[in-house]
């Protein structure tokens, strides 16, 4: 057992300080909590889920400036909550529903 091993004073080893597994998992759910942590970051994953939105409905909505919205947009979207693709002119975001998904699941086995 490493030095950084936790042991709780009932004598157990919790599973995420063990688990490679959870661990992992943890990372992950770590990241996309500090992606989402940001207020309009969950202002545009909200206002997604209702559907598919242009870039210019978002930031009409949050009363941002467009190149701030993009920059959120962007964030979003490497992180693998969001996802675009170009209409004519505009480029349509919607939620990553698969990411969602496994976001919600990675939550709930954490807590």
């Amino acid at each position: 057992m490493s030095n950084n091993t936790r042991i709780l004073s009932n004598g157990v080893t919790p599973k995420c300080c063990v688990n490679k597994k959870l661990l992992t998992e943890i990372g992950k759910t770590a990241e996309l909590l500090k992606v989402v942590a940001e207020e309009n970051r969950l202002k545009i994953l909200c206002s997604l889920k209702k559907g598919e939105l242009c870039v210019c409905d978002i930031w009409e909505n949050l009363d941002l400036p467009q190149n701030l919205v993009s920059h959120h947009l962007k964030v979003l979207r490497e992180a693998g909550l969001i996802e675009s693709r170009k209409e004519g002119l505009n480029v349509m975001y919607s939620l990553n529903e698969k990411t969602i998904q496994s976001f919600n699941l990675l939550l709930s086995n954490l807590l």
